[in-house]
């Protein structure tokens, strides 16, 4: 019988721990050029610090096998999630000073779900809604990526550390060293982030987005990159010119496809027009912003304004990203049942989305079409292909258990709240607790009804919003992680 060894897990989440201390300094540089108060970053700063140096000191050469990876990527998020709720309960201010509160935002920011519980954003200082954007910015490609390219010691058990923070359902080295690939995988992340800030400026200084500053172009690229959504305005981007909506919503779709297709259009490599999984992802955003178009032309002024409108929350809710420029909870119904599909969808493996993935969804379709052409020919022999190669059976029992995995969670996450928000006398419906589960699991942030864009999760008791706030862990960790560790064999066997 083999142990999961603990220390060594540890050790390794000394290194991270200690790592985050960094983030707290461009807040805390905001802080002062705005003369606000210093401390609620230079304590977590050096909690980390403190923390992640006693966790290191227990193993002086830690070693990490496949069976501890599960464990460090999920102890990985949790912490930083603990870490990132700190200055929010020691600003003390409106809603984020309820420590359940601060958890559920830092939880929400780390893992780009978007989902929040503020309702005064004029009670918070310039830092704290800076730090509010930076968490999911951080977040987005990925924590453990982001150690495994810095710190040296990650970098041995680093290819399954990322097979299990990384969205989609495998990695695809582009280089024979692991922390090379993930350093590859930044560097495309904080160029887009930074040729985004660059776009949105140009628009500013153009005269076409007039509310766009530098610093706004930043901070909502902080959070497009990363599909994220949080805004440190309550109207979200409808706070900007329909020229800056157009930007953000390509830079959604781009942040919503696969980092690696990058990596080979920036050597002239074209692959992504040859790509299944992007052209099913393509396709999925044409006739859904198609078709919603077409329920918003009596609900807008013009058809420019209800395609504007339609692209850009087709492409925020598939790439999981949580903008909004209108509350689409008031949409005809036939508008919101298609985002309530697209809930479901997700952008592509290798990205910031969230979701289950299109190419998930692609293979099971594939599959559920051979199944039909197998009952009229039982002795025929017919693989399913995927990019021009056959996808091996384990990977297509793989993804049907992870597509049915998430929906039993996502299931149980809409009976877990509905049933916490009935028990303290709260009139909840069906929609607005399946709408919150799936905006919770799904990364997404915003939903329907209670939780559409104009709302806030504030109003939720404290044990939904503990229940919702492990439901966003799960989703960034895609299920599966999480659930094994909390599986009695993990441990024993």
């Amino acid at each position: 019988m083999t142990t999961v060894r603990v220390r060594d897990t540890l050790a390794l989440l000394g290194e991270v721990i200690a790592l985050l201390s960094a983030a707290f300094i461009p807040p805390a540089i905001v802080a002062w050029a705005n003369s606000e108060p210093l401390t609620p970053f230079i304590i977590p700063a050096a909690l980390a610090i403190a923390a992640g140096s006693g966790l290191r000191a227990l193993k002086k050469n830690p070693e990490i096998e496949p069976r501890e990876a599960f464990l460090f990527v999920s102890l990985a998020w949790i912490s930083a999630a603990a870490l990132g709720a700190l200055p929010y309960i020691i600003n003390g201010a409106c809603e984020l000073g309820d420590p359940v509160n601060a958890l559920f935002e830092s939880m929400s920011g780390f893992t780009t779900t978007g989902a929040t519980v503020v309702q005064n954003y004029s009670c918070y200082p310039a830092s704290i809604m800076f730090w509010r954007q930076l968490t999911q910015w951080i977040g987005g490609m990925g924590i453990v990526v982001l150690a495994i390219a810095i710190l040296p010691r990650l970098a041995l058990g680093g290819t399954q550390l990322m097979k299990l923070e990384a969205p989609g359902p495998e990695l695809e080295k582009l280089t024979p060293h692991i922390r090379r690939t993930a350093r590859i995988f930044w560097l495309i992340y904080a160029g887009l982030t930074g040729l985004e800030v660059l776009t949105l400026t140009t628009l500013h200084y153009a005269g076409l987005a007039p509310n766009m500053s530098p610093y706004n172009a930043l901070i909502h690229s902080f959070t497009t990159m990363s599909t994220g959504g949080f805004s440190p305005y309550p109207q979200s981007i409808a706070a900007f010119s329909p020229a800056a909506q157009w930007a953000i919503t390509g830079f959604m779709i781009a942040a919503g496809t696969n980092f690696t297709l990058f990596w080979y259009l920036i050597a002239r490599d074209f692959r992504i027009v040859r790509n299944e999984e992007f052209r099913w992802y393509a396709a999925i955003i044409a006739i859904s912003t198609a078709a919603t178009t077409a329920t918003l032309i009596n609900h807008y002024h013009s058809v420019a304004e209800a395609l504007r409108q339609a692209a850009f929350q087709v492409a925020s809710i598939t790439t999981t990203t949580g903008y909004a420029t209108d509350d689409f909870s008031k949409w005809p119904q036939t508008a919101q049942l298609i985002l309530l599909t697209l809930m479901f969808v997700g952008g592509c493996a290798g990205s910031t989305a969230g979701g289950i993935k299109v190419v998930r969804w692609a293979a099971a379709v594939k599959a559920a079409a051979r199944e039909i052409y197998l009952s009229i020919r039982p002795s025929a022999v017919r693989p399913v292909y995927m990019g021009g190669k056959p996808i091996p059976e384990g990977m297509l029992r793989a993804v049907n258990a992870f597509i049915i995995t998430y929906l039993a969670m996502f299931i149980a996450g809409t009976l877990a709240i509905s049933g916490i928000e009935a028990l303290a006398g709260h009139h909840l419906t069906i929609i607005d607790a399946a709408t919150a589960s799936i905006a919770t699991l799904g990364n997404i942030g915003p939903g329907l009804g209670a939780v559409g864009p104009a709302n806030s999760y504030a109003p939720f008791t404290a044990a939904s919003k503990i229940v919702m706030t492990i439901l966003m862990w799960a989703g960034r960790l895609e299920v599966i992680t999480l659930l094994a560790i909390l599986t009695p064999k993990y441990w024993r066997e």
